[in-house]
């Protein structure tokens, strides 16, 4: 059946392809090449026969290429439902309909389409920028709406203020819609089966030249506000990971059983909140070593801290931990001696070991001899070791004398193994950049660092990082400063070259950070402490809803009399306010019109009392007769409003 709206004009079509192109362009690099190829084919099929006056395909061809585009999508994530598949259905879908639409009606279809997928957006990026970017898309999808319902041709101008206008009233409506919808608690924009995908970080693995690969990425693991000072770099040690199996290569972790041994404290307590970038796994980074642990989470007995499902969306926790402290005192003699595991391999790296136990009355003083050594010897710290063949522990330690933290980090807890001291692997952070503008600490991937833990009689389990003995400036100042500047993070060099740069980044990480605690981390939790400042201390979801009617109504309410107020005044007619204006001046000058007294006498009468002002009085009446009663031939608003501001006032 012929469709009975009207026809899609070339303009409207205009607004329409550019719109889509713009909501689709980000979704390009994320998937297959033939999504975005087909995709880019049909729009520049539909403006092609936009241009060129041609006939658009049958039916038949179109429901081919629907039917097709679903098949290829199939074929490519065996499925059609999830996060993915969805999205590239939806954009399928869009481009198919430019190419059928040939009314009015089927460009609104096509818009709403539009606004769907910008929401996909967010499934893949909640940044500032993707924020901006969508509102962008937003605007032009609006503009298209507006260009589709004017009658007459208005220029691009007039389109975009409109759009503008509509998007700028519609900001109270939203604001209220964000503060009160009834949050639910997790995930909003997530797909937790589909958040794993893409996600790079630390494992639960380590293995040379794993935690170096790290070391190259910018990209941020997680921010952390302070209460107080930020410690200085050496105090900072992130807890992630705890490794206690080992099999000869790789160390892996395992779930410590058992419930966590009290912790006691000998320094001051840090407060510090964190915003931890989504890695698909348990664990919440921790300052070495967690006190307070939220409700949320869970303190294994190795001190890892879990959160009760993988961190699929960014997370925030407030904690507090003990910079000085002493922790697992009274360990059982089972969990001692799985810390004591070595497989077969690596002689020369045991023989070592036993050297220093014959050495070392204590294990303190072992602990101390195995530090003398890597400083001692020509270890180097670096990011391209030679690769370790068999007895890898052997081959490092005598041969080639390199490597990155994971490669010191091994060697020493293998070397405490084989001397007889309980001993572990962790993996976590290491330090951080200070972003003075936002006063937080910013934690990158490349911050990614692992260090030993023995146990001391008496002592308990005693943090050890082998590293500060070979690079020391790793531990004080940073990665960047450990490394040539050959092999630091791509970009990044030049960026602390450039201060304008850098400051720029840190203005930028700044305003980000804020975007995330407010916007994005706007959660259950923080609508549950809005609502208690409002005087809703136990605010239900049921007064949630029926606190985000009534302020809905006030906001339709409002908006509705400002602009009924607004159109009322534009409907004034302009030559009657400028007469308006004509009798005030002539009432100031003892001249005032009576009720029923017309233009053209009231003119005559101040001829009659004030000869002077009447040629003029009598050219404004004349003007504002054909303006007001008349076609307006020849005469205009601005003349009339020129003319009434140069006649004389008594003011």
């Amino acid at each position: 059946m012929a469709s009975t709206t009207p026809p899609l004009s070339r303009d409207s079509l205009l607004w329409l392809l550019v719109a889509v192109l713009v909501v689709l362009a980000p979704h390009v690099p994320r998937q297959p090449p033939w999504v975005g190829s087909f995709v880019i084919v049909i729009w520049a099929w539909r403006g092609w026969i936009a241009w060129r006056g041609q006939r658009q395909p049958r039916r038949v061809i179109i429901i081919a290429l629907a039917l097709a585009s679903a098949f290829a999508t199939l074929a490519t994530y065996h499925t059609l439902l999830g996060r993915d598949a969805g999205v590239v259905l939806l954009q399928l879908m869009l481009a198919l309909k430019l190419l059928e639409m040939r009314s009015q009606r089927d460009a609104m279809v096509a818009v709403f389409l539009g606004f769907f997928v910008v929401l996909t957006h967010f499934l893949y990026s909640q940044t500032l920028a993707m924020g901006a970017y969508m509102m962008a898309a937003i605007w032009l999808l609006v503009t298209t709406l507006v260009a589709l319902n004017r009658n007459d041709e208005p220029s691009p101008f007039h389109l975009a203020r409109a759009s503008t206008v509509i998007m700028l009233q519609s900001l109270p409506l939203m604001l209220v819609l964000f503060l009160l919808v009834p949050r639910v608690p997790g995930p909003l924009w997530g797909m937790p089966k589909d958040a794993s995908a893409g996600v790079s970080g630390l494992s639960e693995e380590m293995s040379p030249g794993s935690i170096g690969s790290l070391a190259l990425s910018d990209g941020i693991a997680f921010r952390a506000e302070f209460d107080g000072a930020i410690p200085p770099p050496q105090r900072l040690y992130w807890r992630a990971v705890v490794m206690n199996e080992f099999d000869g290569r790789t160390w892996r972790a395992t779930r410590a059983r058992g419930t966590t041994s009290p912790v006691r404290g000998t320094g001051d307590i840090i407060d510090y909140r964190l915003t931890i970038e989504p890695h698909s796994r348990r664990w919440v980074f921790a300052l070495d070593l967690p006190n307070r642990v939220p409700q949320e989470l869970r303190l294994t007995a190795d001190y890892q801290l879990l959160a009760a499902a993988p961190i699929t969306n960014r997370a925030r926790f407030e904690l507090s931990s003990f910079l000085d402290y002493r922790m697992g005192a009274d360990v059982s003699a089972e969990a001692l001696a799985s810390s004591l595991k070595l497989p077969p391999g690596n002689p020369r790296a045991i023989a070592l070991a036993q050297s220093f136990r014959e050495r070392g009355a204590t294990p303190d003083v072992i602990v101390r001899l195995a530090l003398d050594y890597f400083g001692a010897q020509a270890f180097s710290y670096t990011l391209t070791p030679p690769l370790l063949a068999n007895d890898p522990m052997d081959g490092f330690l005598f041969d080639s004398k390199a490597g990155f933290c994971e490669h010191y980090a091994g060697a020493f807890t293998f070397l405490m193994r084989a001397a007889g001291i309980p001993a572990r692997v962790v993996t976590g952070y290491q330090g951080g950049e200070v972003n003075p503008i936002g006063r937080y600490l910013m934690v990158r991937q490349a911050d990614a660092h692992a260090w030993s833990e023995v146990w001391l009689p008496e002592r308990g389990w005693v943090r050890v990082d082998p590293t500060a003995a070979v690079s020391p400036e790793r531990i004080d100042s940073g990665i960047r400063s450990a490394l040539p500047e050959s092999s630091l993070i791509p970009g990044l060099a030049t960026v602390e070259q450039l201060e304008w740069l850098r400051s720029f980044r840190l203005s930028w990480d700044a305003v980000n950070n804020e975007w995330n605690q407010w916007v994005i981390g706007y959660n259950f939790e923080r609508q549950k402490r809005l609502m208690a400042q409002l005087g809703q201390k136990d605010a239900s979801w049921q007064d949630l809803t029926v606190m985000l009617m009534i302020a809905c109504a006030a906001v339709v309410a409002a908006l509705s009399a400002f602009l009924l107020l607004r159109r009322v005044r534009r409907k004034r007619d302009p030559a009657q306010a400028a007469y308006e204006n004509f009798c005030a001046r002539l009432a100031k000058l003892g001249i005032e019109r009576q009720p029923f007294e017309g233009p053209m006498d009231f003119s005559r009468r101040v001829q009659t009392i004030r000869p002077e002002l009447g040629p003029a009085a009598a050219a404004i009446t004349a003007i504002y007769v054909v303006l007001r009663y008349g076609d307006g031939a020849g005469c205009d608003h601005q003349q009339l409003r020129r003319m009434v501001s140069a006649f004389p006032s008594g003011g």
